[in-house]
């Protein structure tokens, strides 16, 4: 439930208010940007409860990194950038365990958000199905610039900040990325043209359902587990 109490309060100032002691504050950041950054934990690591974990892990390092933050980019750009990193070290560490986060159709289907698996069309979902399979093929570092810029409709400008690194690379980890991914998924375009990155761009993903009944303005910042979706 929305706290009216913050409604005219800026993501800094929610911020400033949390490393001052006010409990809800954090919150309230959660309650405002968990959609985002489960959207972009998901398709980064292609498995759900990857992703939750990835943001839990990424909101208690925000929580208690928060007295850190000097303002030198946005709120969200902040906490984007400690969950990408999250997620990178997840890749990485399940890389080196020679895992691929998707492996066969049964846990394809899993990874679908629950409004998806029960409303759209047979098509989207083979889509979203073979986008998953070919994004888990590139590197971690690829597949998270495209994410960023593809698929949540990033400027390069604004996925550099988040990443931290310069707009250059994004664009050659980009360009990477689409030429690695062309080959499997050129039979994917649409009559009109229209990839099938630009078909599943959806800036505003909805978080699934939480489980239990946690409220998910806590200033417990393991409230987004649930809403993360551990199916």
């Amino acid at each position: 439930m929305d706290d009216a109490r913050f409604a005219d309060t800026s993501d800094q100032d929610l911020l400033a208010q949390h490393v001052a002691g006010e409990p809800d504050a954090f919150g309230e950041l959660v309650r405002r940007h968990r959609d985002r950054l489960w959207a972009v934990a998901l398709r980064t690591l292609g498995d759900r409860e990857e992703a939750a974990d990835a943001v839990q892990d990424a909101l208690v390092s925000a929580f208690r990194a928060a007295h850190t933050f000097r303002g030198q980019s946005a709120v969200t750009t902040w906490l984007h950038r400690i969950t990408v990193n999250a997620c990178l070290d997840r890749a990485r560490k399940a890389a080196s365990r020679k895992t691929a986060p998707v492996d066969d159709a049964e846990r394809l289907d899993q990874l679908l958000e629950p409004h998806e698996s029960a409303e759209a069309p047979a098509e989207r979902q083979d889509l979203h199905r073979e986008l998953l399979a070919a994004l888990s093929t590139l590197p971690a570092e690829q597949r998270a610039a495209l994410v960023l810029v593809d698929m949540q409709a990033y400027p390069v400008a604004e996925a550099a900040r988040i990443l931290d690194v310069p707009t250059g690379t994004v664009k050659s980890r980009c360009a990477r990325g689409r030429a690695r991914l062309l080959p499997l998924l050129t039979h994917l375009r649409s009559n009109n043209g229209d990839s099938v990155m630009e078909r599943n761009r959806t800036p505003g993903t909805s978080v699934p359902p939480a489980s239990g009944p946690r409220d998910a303005g806590s200033s417990d910042p393991a409230a987004v587990k649930g809403g993360g979706g551990h199916a």
